[in-house]
């Protein structure tokens, strides 16, 4: 079967209207939009007389065919490119849960069905990449404390979203203890070699043993474009 890409574009809230766009002009179906805020700490906002950033995440699955085509149209039409006008990362899937959610996911791109997607059979995949997005689920209101560790260990910035969780019980039981229902969930990409010790700092120091109750995991990134990395020599 023909490789599948969850794409999530990070731009201002003014400027979702113009990605949605994008998506819908090469056939690609917007599953979700969430809103978000910038994490640049409170000292630069402050020097440079700007407000919080207001963020909106945009979801979409795409084929590996088109793909490409999708990527250059954030550069050309939105300039993506440039610093300062959002992310778009690419997350290639592993498997897709039958044929039916598949059908609906890729509604209006063509694509051939294998007979493992048929059997509604899961095929796993070796990937290795050169960029990772990391999750960090968290309790509401440790963002400075989250980003803070993530930064002293690397990490340039990320993008938060508000959420509600909803397993409460069951967390109480794996966990052995209460997990507050307010969440937020902060994603950093970051390039793979950094991966670990961001991932280490953020639950050495906001852990489940910590208020924040951090729970982290990360997520392969075949494509990144727009991101501000730290000049090498």
């Amino acid at each position: 079967m023909e490789s599948l890409y969850l794409v999530m574009a990070v731009t201002d809230r003014e400027r979702d209207e113009q990605f949605i766009s994008l998506f819908q002009e090469n056939n690609v179906s917007v599953l979700h939009v969430a809103l978000g805020e910038g994490t640049a700490p409170s000292e630069i906002l402050d020097y440079l007389y700007l407000n919080p950033s207001q963020k909106a995440v945009i979801f979409g699955v795409v084929t590996g065919t088109g793909l490409p085509q999708l990527l250059r149209g954030f550069k050309r039409k939105l300039f993506i490119d440039i610093p300062g006008n959002g992310i778009v990362t690419a997350v290639p899937l592993n498997s897709i849960g039958g044929k039916r959610s598949l059908e609906y996911l890729m509604e209006g791109q063509a694509m051939n069905l294998s007979e493992e997607t048929e059997k509604e059979k899961e095929v796993p995949m070796a990937i290795h990449t050169e960029y990772e997005l990391i999750f960090v689920i968290a309790n509401e209101g440790y963002t400075d404390k989250i980003m803070d560790a993530a930064r002293e260990a690397g990490a340039g910035g990320g993008t938060v979203i508000k959420a509600r969780g909803t397993g409460g019980e069951h967390s109480q039981k794996f966990f052995g203890f209460s997990i507050a229902d307010e969440k937020e969930i902060h994603m950093i990409v970051t390039p793979a070699q950094g991966r670990n010790h961001i991932m280490k700092s953020i639950m050495d120091q906001a852990g489940l043993d910590s208020k924040a109750q951090s729970i982290v995991f990360s997520l392969p990134v075949s494509h990144a474009i727009g991101l501000r990395m730290p000049d090498r020599d």
